[in-house]
């Protein structure tokens, strides 16, 4: 299993520790708040009011997608919509048994339990997980040896919402028992525009719908990138302009962090002019490609690949990474006819 990436970039969709308030302050409180994501949030809306109308917990949820898109946001607001309050603990935290077990008997009912990084449970934990998730029991054994039997605890009915980047390495056996299982996708520059302006009127930040626009072009369709750069837009403003973050002083404050107006930093231009100038274009194995920009496999699947596939820079085929025509313009290249080395790439380096 690949470690979590870390990756310190502007355009990381990662959470670092000094946005934490940020985020706190400006996350939605309630489903009407929260923008984007329609139809997940429309189908999590009605499962939501049947369970409240049962008087029954919620089934079990997996929110699964790249990072930054409001996973954790939305198990939170999963327990306001449905009155209860949320438990937060993740996958590598949970290491023994017994550490799940004082979770799962001190839950009230219908309380959610929150898993983020789910998908890096220890196995013996998942276990003790199967159960629990099913029959709302606990089986735990005490003694060793010919001694040893299990004791059965009945749990009060929880709603476990479990959150990964990885859906691929969740066991069969754990993600059949989630009866909601939904992916966010990346959002649209019309919906980082309205969170942009949102969060600009939250923490006070001076903010032209201009100046939202140009960074929502460039947040590769994360929230949490949307509003790290409007931070920095909001500095660069101050500093060197009105103080209001205007079409203007945000285009030069993105222009300052190399951040291009199609939401390519230099790390990606780099992984482009490889693809292109090394292999040509593609086809590209993911391990070739990771030892050409000196990255791991994991970073290039979890950091890179989710937006610049979905913009159509990098195309996933079964014989490998192939630079889509998206690339070449990106790079200001243009497309050879035929596979082969282009000369205008000769020692490229973004």
């Amino acid at each position: 299993m690949s470690a979590k990436p870390n990756d310190n970039r502007i355009l990381s969709a990662e959470p670092r520790v000094d946005e934490r308030e940020l985020e706190n302050t400006v996350r939605p409180q309630r489903m009407a708040e929260f923008l984007g994501q329609r139809q997940v949030k429309e189908r999590i809306r009605i499962c939501v009011t049947a369970a409240a109308q049962r008087n029954e917990a919620m089934d079990h949820t997996l929110l699964y997608g790249p990072p930054g898109l409001g996973k954790t946001t939305l198990a939170q607001v999963i327990a306001r919509e449905v009155g209860v309050e949320m438990r937060h603990t993740s996958g590598p935290v949970l290491e023994r048994p017994g550490d799940l077990a004082a979770l799962l008997t001190n839950l009230k009912a219908r309380e959610v339990l929150f898993i983020d990084e789910v998908h890096r449970l220890n196995p013996v934990v998942q276990e003790l997980l199967y159960p629990a998730m099913e029959d709302f029991r606990l089986d735990i054994v005490i003694g060793e040896g010919p001694a040893a039997h299990t004791m059965r605890l009945k749990l009060k009915p929880f709603t476990l919402v479990g959150a990964t980047t990885r859906a691929g390495l969740l066991s069969s056996p754990l993600r059949d028992r989630f009866g909601i299982q939904e992916r966010l996708e990346l959002y649209s520059a019309e919906e980082l525009q309205r969170i942009v302006l949102r969060a600009a009127g939250i923490i006070g930040i001076p903010c032209d719908p201009e100046g939202a626009a140009e960074i929502a072009g460039r947040a590769r369709g994360t929230p949490r990138v949307a509003n790290r750069l409007l931070r920095r837009a909001r500095d660069y403003a101050q500093v060197r302009a009105d103080g209001r973050v205007s079409g203007a002083s945000a285009a030069a404050a993105m222009e300052l962090y190399n951040v291009h107006a199609n939401g390519l930093d230099r790390m990606d231009r780099r992984l482009l002019g490889v693809l292109i100038e090394r292999f040509h274009g593609g086809p590209a194995g993911v391990e070739a490609l990771a030892a050409g920009i000196g990255e791991d496999r994991g970073t290039i699947e979890d950091v890179y690949e989710p937006f610049l596939v979905r913009a159509g820079f990098v195309l996933r085929t079964p014989r490998g990474r192939v630079a889509g025509p998206a690339a070449y313009s990106a790079l200001g290249l243009e497309k050879p006819g035929k596979q082969g080395d282009n000369p205008q790439l000769e020692g490229f380096d973004a």
